[in-house]
């Protein structure tokens, strides 16, 4: 049976198509994936995210053991400061990428994809016995205590104060919520309860990702469509997500990451700190380092009339002799630019920008270019 998140109820008044994801029954659109995904692009949109997951990890030791089982370092974290991380296998591959936000000085918040939760989970338990300190911290799963939505667009700050107003109560200091810089996290009060609210998201557009008690999942969302309803705020589900985390060229969890990729493949070295000691997975990655690649994770746009790209395709080399050199891990038609992108893994040799590949599209090929991530660039 498919899990429901608390704003299941909301999502049905509002008429959303609801499709299977990760185990959960979530809205794929409201009223279509091209104009949400503008209304982000432009103005703004209202994601349901409660369906990540979300972990506490409390206590002195708490730093020690992240250090140990991300790939980025989280002594750079100041208190009210979030990063993008990795959980690795032991060879490298990526079990999970996610958020790390620390909210206090022993404290840490994990927000994981929804179809990896249990999967991290266990994963996180394994290595607990390896942990510097396996004493010195408590892991707690708090998915079932937690909703989450996501408001994005380049009018968030317009209107958001006057759903969540005054200053925090934890985390970053802030007098106001559009205080916060991007990555930073703070505590605030609506309607009595404390939530969190992190200046992060999905899309490449400015806006918060916003963590509160489930019971008050339902109350946030109706105050941010009503504040934001004269901003051009519209709700949003997956599809829009979708397409606008491929013109950002952000990688999505079975597509361009899996236990058998790296984060070097994926093109996400970032988030590897090499020079904060040891951590899961780091010998694989150095060991896979100084031999080189064998493939590497692109981005490329369509530079012709064609049908979109979808992954799986078949990727081509072009010239007197093309064949196939590796497919498509995400694709659709972007509504920004108008034009098929997406993302695959080729070879070095086919890696650069400028590249010409093809794409095959029912039994035809259709010309490509490989260019810089973020395929979307504002103005």
């Amino acid at each position: 049976m498919l899990r429901r998140t608390p704003l299941f109820a909301a999502h049905q008044r509002l008429g959303a198509r609801l499709i299977e994801f990760g185990g959960w029954e979530m809205p794929v659109q409201y009223t279509g994936i091209r104009a949400e995904h503008l209304a982000v692009r432009q103005a703004a949109g209202l994601f349901d995210i409660s369906h990540m997951g979300k972990f506490r990890v409390r206590g002195p030791g708490a730093a020690a053991f992240l250090q140990h089982v991300l790939t980025s370092d989280v002594r750079r974290l100041a208190v009210g400061q979030g990063q993008y991380a990795m959980l690795c296998n032991e060879r490298g591959g990526v079990v999970d990428d996610l958020y790390a936000y620390r909210v206090a000085e022993e404290e840490y918040v994990l927000i994981v994809n929804a179809a990896r939760t249990a999967a991290d989970w266990d994963w996180l338990q394994t290595q607990v016995d390896h942990a510097p300190t396996p004493d010195g911290f408590q892991l707690h799963d708090a998915s079932a205590e937690l909703a989450a939505v996501a408001v994005q667009g380049p009018r968030v700050a317009a209107f958001i104060e006057t759903v969540i107003p005054g200053g925090s109560i934890g985390g970053a200091l802030a007098a106001r919520l559009t205080d916060l810089k991007k990555n930073q996290v703070a505590g605030f009060v609506f309607r009595g309860e404390s939530l969190l609210a992190a200046r992060t998201g999905y899309t490449g557009e400015d806006g918060f990702e916003i963590l509160v008690p489930t019971g008050l999942a339902g109350a946030l969302w109706e105050a941010l469509l009503e504040a934001g309803r004269g901003h051009g705020l519209v709700p949003a589900g997956l599809g829009a997500r979708d397409t606008l985390r491929t013109e950002m060229g952000y990688p999505l969890y079975g597509h361009e990451l899996n236990e058998d990729t790296t984060p070097l493949e994926a093109g996400i070295t970032f988030c590897v700190a090499w020079d904060k000691g040891d951590f899961t997975g780091r010998e694989a990655l150095l060991r896979q380092k100084a031999a080189g690649l064998a493939r590497r994770c692109v981005a490329f746009r369509m530079t012709g009339a064609a049908p979109p790209p979808r992954p799986e395709y078949p990727l081509w080399s072009t010239g007197p002799d093309p064949r196939p050199v590796g497919r498509v891990t995400s694709g659709t038609l972007s509504p920004s630019l108008e034009v098929g992108i997406g993302m695959g893994f080729v070879p070095p040799e086919f890696a650069a920008p400028g590249t010409t590949l093809a794409v095959e599209i029912r039994g035809r090929r259709y010309p490509v270019e490989v260019v810089p991530k973020p395929i979307y660039r504002r103005g």
